[in-house]
């Protein structure tokens, strides 16, 4: 299933901060960074499950937010995209 995840992570103090970097460390390792603080992902749902338990433990419920919309499929059917991000198809190999 494709997946996108938004947050918000409160930058106020110095663990805020690190914070941050955490939970992008996290959506780092499960998809494509789309935006500042916004992931495309493709995932199973045993991954998501796993996804939504590191991110939900790094978070801090009281100061940050993190949202996980399910997209509809096809992909490009539903979104759009304009400006500088170019379009990625999550199921083929990301060569970096």
């Amino acid at each position: 299933m494709e997946i996108l995840v938004t947050y918000d992570v409160s930058t106020e103090t110095s663990a805020g901060r690190r914070r941050l970097r955490r939970v992008a460390k996290v959506c780092e390792g499960y998809g494509q960074r789309v935006q500042k603080s916004v992931f495309e992902c493709s995932l199973n749902e045993g991954q998501l499950e796993i996804l939504r338990h590191r991110l939900v433990k790094e978070m801090k419920r009281g100061e940050d937010s993190i949202r996980i919309y399910r997209l509809r499929e096809p992909h490009s059917r539903y979104v759009e995209v304009f400006g500088v991000s170019p379009v990625l198809d999550l199921r083929e190999a990301l060569v970096v």
